[in-house]
C-alpha cells in the first residue's frame, strides 16, 4: 500500500523534471532496502500460476521496477526467471525458451532503451516462440502508446502491481 504509491510519486516528479537522475537513484535504493527487508516476511501463494521470464533491457542498469515485479510476481504464484539488468535482446529469447515460459517481462526505464525494447519484442516475435509468448513491458519513460501500437507487445503496465493484474488476465489466471 505504500511502496508501490511511493514509486509512482517518484516516477512522475522524474517525468515532470521535478526530480532528477540523483533523486531518483537515492529513491531507488531505498525501495530496494525495503523490498529486502520485506521479502522474508511475505510468503507466495503455493500454486503455480506460470513461469515469466523478466529483465531490464539492454543499455539500461536500472532494476529497482523491475524487482519489485518480480516480488510481487513470486508472492502471487508464479515462477520468475530474472535476468537481470542490460540484457540483450536474444536472451530473452533464450531464456523464453529455456523455461519453457509463457510471458516475457521487458523492463526500461530510460527513453535511451527505447530501440533496445523495440529490438527485444521484434526478436522475441521472429523467434520460433512468434505468438506463443504474451510479452509485456513497462517503466518510467515507455507509453501504452508506444509498446502497444509500435513495438506489437501485448501489454503495457505503468507500475508493478498493474502488471501483476494484467500478466494474470493474459494467462486468465
Amino acid at each position: 500500500g505504500y511502496l508501490i504509491p511511493a514509486l509512482n510519486t517518484v516516477g512522475e516528479k522524474f517525468e515532470k523534471r521535478e526530480i532528477f537522475v540523483p533523486e531518483m537513484m537515492m529513491a531507488a535504493k531505498a525501495m530496494q532496502a525495503c523490498v529486502d527487508l520485506a521479502r522474508p516476511f511475505v510468503k507466495g501463494e503455493d500454486t503455480h500460476l506460470g513461469t515469466v521470464v523478466l529483465g531490464t533491457v539492454f543499455g539500461d542498469l536500472h532494476d529497482i521496477g523491475k524487482n519489485l515485479v518480480k516480488l510481487l510476481l513470486e508472492t502471487s504464484g508464479f515462477r520468475v526467471i530474472d535476468l537481470g539488468e542490460n540484457v540483450p535482446s536474444l536472451r530473452f529469447v533464450e531464456a523464453a525458451k529455456e523455461y519453457e515460459a509463457q510471458i516475457v517481462g521487458i523492463s526500461s526505464l530510460l527513453t535511451t532503451g527505447d530501440p533496445f525494447v523495440e529490438e527485444t519484442i521484434r526478436a522475441v516475435r521472429n523467434s520460433d516462440l512468434g505468438d506463443k509468448v504474451k510479452i509485456i513491458c513497462g517503466g518510467a519513460a515507455l507509453t501504452r502508446n508506444f509498446i502497444e501500437e509500435t513495438c506489437g507487445a501485448d501489454a503495457y503496465a505503468k507500475d508493478a502491481a498493474e502488471g501483476v493484474r494484467k500478466i494474470k488476465r493474459m494467462l486468465e489466471k
